[in-house]
């Protein structure tokens, strides 16, 4: 070999070898990069057009199952304070029930009334408060985030229903529904979450969303109140028959729920469409809380949806009293006691 030509073949070699090693690293980054697992794509959640014009309606209205006025609850002691004043009582109960004795100047009107009512009846944006009554505030819950989602925003229920008006309801009503019946039937693991799939379809022929509100919310009013309620026996006999959506802070659910219960998030659940997809539309839903007021609006806005949906009567209350008594200050529950129970008058 020439020796002139000796640093030309040694820089022609060198060249060589890092094109080599290049292609070399560009191979095997192409080779990790392939070995890469692919994220598998999720399956769309299916949302049928009426649905999904009756949420935007909802949302564009106000939101009203996110906002702060959500659940709309009033204490007897305001309702108290206030007779005589710009409002106006609604009692739910029987009209027997009624005549044998009933809050001062309210009226009686059957839950399938009340759209008629409040349309030709009353004027209802000129009461300051219109105040919804019941045996145990639970069917008044019910009625009144109905009402509220149909623009009435002046419409309030009142807590515990007649039973803390006075002893003689509260004997009939809620102290005779508390019960720690099933704290030994409890579970504190998680349950997990179905993937979400689809919300129930609607199918009213209804062109707009505001049309499509009116037909559902007048189909809910002819059903009547009937099927809301569901009591802790029929869950407890046999969990597995319902999906049952627990509505509760985390550290609640996690101290003891109902068997097969699922938490959802009371304030990010009702009108997400990823949260109230994962809910099954072909299964009877129970949705309960502490008190079963919070259950009783929120099962308004699913039958609204189309779900088979039902409140536990009582909440955790029917079933597992005695532990939120001594769980009270711990996990905040709000246990039904004489306490809550006041000596207003009735009239006949």
């Amino acid at each position: 070999m020439n020796k002139q030509n000796i640093p030309v073949f040694f820089i022609n070699l060198l060249f060589l070898l890092l094109i080599a090693g290049c292609t070399g690293n560009k191979s095997e980054k192409k080779q990790e990069q392939a070995a890469e697992p692919v994220a598998e794509a999720k399956t769309p959640v299916v949302v049928g057009n009426e649905t999904s014009l009756l949420l935007k309606d909802l949302a564009d209205n106000g939101d009203y199952v996110n906002s702060q006025s959500f659940p709309s609850l009033i204490k007897s002691s305001i309702v108290n304070e206030s007779l005589g004043k710009n409002i106006l009582v609604i009692d739910l109960r029987t009209a027997k029930q009624f005549s044998e004795g009933h809050i001062r100047s309210a009226v009686s009107k059957k839950f399938e009334e009340l759209p008629v009512y409040f349309e030709t009846g009353i004027k209802p944006f000129e009461l300051d408060k219109i105040i919804l009554v019941c045996e145990d505030g639970q069917v008044s819950s019910y009625t009144t985030c109905l009402l509220r989602l149909m623009g009435y925003g002046n419409v309030y229920s009142m807590r515990w229903g007649m039973s803390a008006w006075n002893n003689k309801y509260a004997q009939a009503g809620w102290l005779s529904g508390i019960s720690g019946k099933y704290e030994g039937n409890l579970e504190t693991g998680a349950n997990e979450r179905p993937s979400s799939k689809g919300m129930a379809e609607l199918n009213t022929g209804m062109k707009t969303g505001e049309e499509i509100g009116a037909a559902r919310f007048s189909k809910l009013f002819q059903e009547g109140t009937g099927n809301i309620l569901i009591t802790a026996d029929e869950v407890f006999s046999d969990p597995r028959k319902y999906y049952i959506v627990n509505l509760e802070r985390k550290d609640k659910y996690e101290d003891g729920h109902i068997p097969g219960a699922i938490r959802y998030k009371p304030e990010a659940t009702l009108g997400f469409i990823d949260e109230m997809a994962s809910v099954p539309t072909d299964k009877t839903v129970v949705v309960y809380c502490g008190t079963g007021h919070n259950s009783g609006f929120a099962t308004a806005y699913l039958r609204l949806f189309g779900y088979d949906a039902r409140t536990l009567r009582y909440g955790n209350n029917g079933f597992m009293h005695d532990k939120m008594l001594k769980q009270k200050t711990a996990l905040s529950w709000l246990p039904f006691s004489a306490a809550d129970v006041n000596d207003f008058v009735v009239v006949k």
